[in-house]
């Protein structure tokens, strides 16, 4: 038997016995860290005025509607997903962390009543986070020796489009390399107002996050309040507009060629 066969010196994968995803008491099933329940975490204590915004249906790739879409998916429907708020137990080193994160948060003078939501799904936390409140639980959860998530990996927007509330989303991921952990943060903003696009900068606290929250701006709009230098940097400095919002028109290039011109997908129709 080699060294790497050998059971005592192997880590254990994720999901099998001793790992840090086993669940005590239970078995290791694909339904281990499944959510539990639809309102927000008992130990949070919060009931908030307006939870963060569910998904809506989904009808084609390209929004083409009516008949006539020759772009070839004129005919998908995906049905709208929001993971619900999930209670405990959590399952897996889940319980543990949200305990320290509660006791962190108490020692910075935060109230419990800033984390809006809680839900697992997938095997993953996402912990819905007002925006007044993010740097403050940003610096909490990378400086706290019982979390240690000391690396921003990705800051990313989302649309849920013009016809949903508090539309566009910023979601962190925070990774532990202390203790292998992932988590992800959600913070929530509206559009209409133009003041309400707003997410303060993470920067001083995750210098990773800087080109990250560039590239959000760039494409979604999201204005981060308090960055060293927000500028756009994949569309020109005078873009009308914001590429990767809902309500942004598709566009194209129209292709002729043996004397037919094709217009772009979101202009396609039935050639009959």
């Amino acid at each position: 038997m080699t060294e790497s066969d050998d059971p005592t010196t192997t880590p254990p994968q994720p999901g099998e016995a001793q790992s840090s995803a086993e669940r005590a008491g239970e078995s290791n099933g694909s339904d281990a860290l499944a959510p539990i329940g639809a309102e927000p975490a008992r130990a949070v204590r919060v009931a908030p005025a307006q939870p963060p915004p569910a998904g809506h249906e989904r009808r084609g790739m390209f929004g083409v509607s009516g008949s006539g879409d020759t772009s070839g998916y004129g005919g998908l429907r995906l049905p709208a997903y929001t993971p619900p708020a999930s209670e405990r137990p959590y399952g897996g080193w889940f319980d543990e962390f949200f305990d320290e994160f509660l006791a962190a948060l108490a020692e910075n003078q935060i109230d419990p009543s800033e984390v809006q939501q809680v839900s697992v799904d997938r095997g993953e936390i996402t912990l819905y986070v007002r925006r007044e409140r993010l740097v403050e639980i940003c610096r909490t959860l990378r400086d706290d020796s019982g979390l240690r998530f000391e690396f921003c990996s990705s800051v990313s927007g989302v649309d849920y489009g013009p016809d949903v509330p508090q539309r566009l989303h910023v979601v962190y991921h925070l990774l532990s390399m202390t203790y292998r952990r992932r988590v992800r943060l959600e913070v929530s903003v509206d559009v209409e107002d133009t003041a309400d696009a707003h997410v303060p900068s993470v920067v001083d606290v995750y210098a990773t996050a800087d080109w990250q929250e560039r590239e959000a701006y760039d494409m979604f709009g999201i204005v981060f309040d308090g960055h060293p230098a927000l500028t756009r940097i994949l569309m020109p400095d005078d873009w009308d507009g914001f590429p990767q919002r809902k309500d942004y028109p598709l566009g194209g290039i129209p292709v002729e060629y043996k004397g037919t011109e094709i217009p772009p997908p979101d202009e396609r129709r039935a050639y009959s």
